[in-house]
C-alpha cells in the first residue's frame, strides 16, 4: 500500500476535492503527507537566480501550506510541506524522485481543447515522466 503520497496544492478551492478523497486512503495505509505548492510567478521563476525577495505571493503560498500541514497534522495524519519554485510539472517530478513518493495524488480541471493544452500540461507532463501511480481527481464544481 502507499506509504509516501505526494500531493500538489494550487492554494485555492481545487484542493479541498484532492484532500477529501486521500484523508481515508492515507488513514488506512499510514501514509505520510508530502503537501506541495509550485509558486510560478516572475519573483517564484527568477528567485534564486537573481537572488530576489520573497514576494508576497510566495509569502501568502508558505502560509497556505503551513496552515494545511497544521490542520492534517490535527487530523492525526504525519504531514510535511514544500514551497517549491518555478514551473509545476518538473517540480512536481523532481519532488516525487527526491522524496521516493509511492504515490502522486492531484487534480485536473476537466478542460477541453484549447484550455487542455493551456491548463492540463501540468497533469500530462507529470503523467508521462513519473514512475509512480498517479491518482487524478476532476475537481468539482
Amino acid at each position: 500500500m502507499y506509504k509516501h503520497i505526494l500531493i500538489p496544492l494550487e492554494n485555492s478551492s481545487a484542493d479541498e476535492t484532492i484532500l477529501m478523497h486521500i484523508r481515508p486512503l492515507a488513514r488506512v495505509a499510514g501514509a505520510t503527507l508530502l503537501l506541495v505548492h509550485v509558486a510560478d510567478g516572475w519573483v517564484a521563476r527568477n528567485f534564486n537566480q537573481l537572488q530576489l525577495a520573497e514576494s508576497q505571493e510566495m509569502k501568502d503560498d508558505r502560509a497556505y501550506l503551513e496552515r494545511r500541514v497544521r490542520e492534517l497534522t490535527e487530523e492525526g495524519f504525519s504531514c510535511e510541506a514544500v514551497l517549491a519554485l518555478g514551473e509545476p510539472s518538473d517540480e512536481i517530478i523532481k519532488l516525487a524522485r527526491e522524496k521516493n513518493v509511492d504515490l502522486i495524488a492531484m487534480t485536473t480541471h476537466g478542460h477541453r481543447f484549447i484550455s487542455d493544452i493551456l491548463y492540463g500540461a501540468t497533469v500530462d507532463k507529470v503523467r508521462h515522466e513519473v514512475e509512480v501511480p498517479l491518482l487524478l481527481l476532476k475537481v468539482q464544481s
